[in-house]
């Protein structure tokens, strides 16, 4: 069985409603990164941040898998597939994708602010302040912030060099260490990229489907499934 490896950015998530802090505006749902999506800013004003995970993760809870996130599910019907996601949300996973692998953490978890290996599942929308890990700090989202490391990015890397097939969506290719993934899939891999506004980078073998992930992911999909 062939394996497919599928690296997921923010406008997969954006046609089910979720914003991300990419908006032309600079912000995220109106907050400077730096007061929100840092560790310093936690250490600054840690209601503030839980409050604001509450609301994300809220929206999480309401949106919807689309097309897209339903379509690489079926891969799985031909393919051995692993999404890798820089999206904090989850759902790959409630579309049926079963080998998720989260970059950036899921805001469905809530996680130890001394030990983040420390994870717990969240009943509900809400970390309230005063809820405590076993170690007895403050639970907060189980995201990776702004300056800090990205745990599972070796992780990653030894996926996609494993990669028989290689499908980017919905991301810029900006953001790193993420956007340095696609280096170490194998020359030869064929390779899709599915997004509205083709990143200006210059892949060697890529095919470029300009459209958004909710068009462009079903129709490559059904193009592998064929064959």
């Amino acid at each position: 069985m062939q394996k497919v490896v599928v690296l997921t950015g923010a406008g997969i998530s954006a046609e089910s409603g979720l914003k991300t802090f990419r908006d032309s505006d600079g912000l995220w749902e109106g907050f400077n990164i730096e007061d929100v999506a840092t560790p310093e800013a936690w250490a600054r004003d840690p209601q503030l941040v839980q409050d604001f995970y509450n609301q994300r993760r809220k929206s999480v809870l309401e949106a919807q898998p689309n097309a897209a996130h339903y379509a690489l599910a079926q891969l799985q019907d031909k393919y051995d597939v692993t999404i890798i996601t820089q999206n904090i949300d989850d759902l790959h996973e409630r579309a049926g994708s079963r080998n998720v692998l989260h970059l950036h953490g899921i805001i469905t978890r809530s996680q130890s602010s001394i030990n983040p290996k420390l994870t717990y599942p969240i009943d509900g929308w809400e970390i309230k302040m005063g809820e405590k890990c076993e170690m007895g700090s403050q639970l907060r989202a189980h995201v990776v912030w702004f300056g800090e490391a990205v745990p599972m990015i070796e992780t990653a890397a030894q996926v996609c060099a494993s990669a028989d097939i290689f499908i980017l969506v919905g991301t810029s290719l900006v953001v790193y260490p993420a956007a340095g993934l696609i280096n170490y899939v194998p020359r030869e891999v064929p390779k899709y990229i599915i997004d509205p506004h083709i990143p200006a980078v210059h892949i060697q073998g890529i095919t470029e489907v300009p459209s958004k992930a909710s068009v462009g992911v079903p129709m490559i999909v059904e193009k592998l499934l064929a064959v």
